[in-house]
């Protein structure tokens, strides 16, 4: 019973130790900037200024499945998978299109440009320029999945409905958090104006 019972305390030491760090390390990440014009509720107006994004086009309507494997393919490339084999900052949030065919997108850190970025060695990966933009957004917590993404999306355009306020259809998850934290998790949903 002893040998559980400090088992159990490692364990959860280390649990929060992870936690910790976790949240800690999301403080230093570079964000998607932007800069809210307006609020109604729990919807956001937000002005997005223009960014540069690698990202990999998958055929994948399914969250989990996009995810999991766009994180993968974009994290190798900023892992040091590149023609200098150089390492690039992880920036926050991962986004993703909610489309039929889903791009995972990785914000380049604003020290890069076109010209400066290392190759990919995997040819799926692309440079996207996003051009500035005005989006509703509207956030959740937790872990993301497709039945969550849905509502939220669906929230959303309730939002913008009642508002009067006219969308495009290009809408896109965002999440904030590494898989590993548990904590003050953040996704949002949002969409073009």
């Amino acid at each position: 019973m002893k040998i559980i019972l400090v088992l159990f305390g490692i364990f959860f030491l280390a649990f929060i130790v992870i936690q910790f760090f976790a949240m800690s390390s999301q403080r230093n990440i570079e964000t998607y900037p932007y800069v809210i014009t307006k609020k109604y509720g729990t919807l956001e107006i937000r002005s997005y200024e223009a960014s540069l994004f690698t990202s990999v086009k998958l055929p994948m309507k399914k969250y989990k499945d996009a995810s999991s494997k766009g994180f993968s393919i974009l994290a190798g490339y900023i892992f040091g998978g590149n023609k200098t084999n150089e390492k690039i900052a992880m920036t926050s949030p991962v986004s993703m299109s909610l489309e039929d065919s889903m791009t995972v997108m990785f914000m380049v850190p604003k020290k890069f440009n076109k010209e400066t970025l290392p190759q990919p060695n995997q040819s799926q990966i692309q440079f996207r320029e996003e051009p500035a933009k005005t989006v509703a957004a509207i956030t959740f917590g937790g872990w993301a999945n497709d039945e969550k993404i849905e509502k939220y999306k669906a929230q959303l355009k309730a939002a913008l409905d009642a508002e009067g306020i006219t969308y495009t259809n290009r809408f896109y998850f965002l999440g904030y958090n590494p898989p590993y934290e548990v904590f003050n998790r953040k996704n949002e949903i949002i969409v073009e104006l």
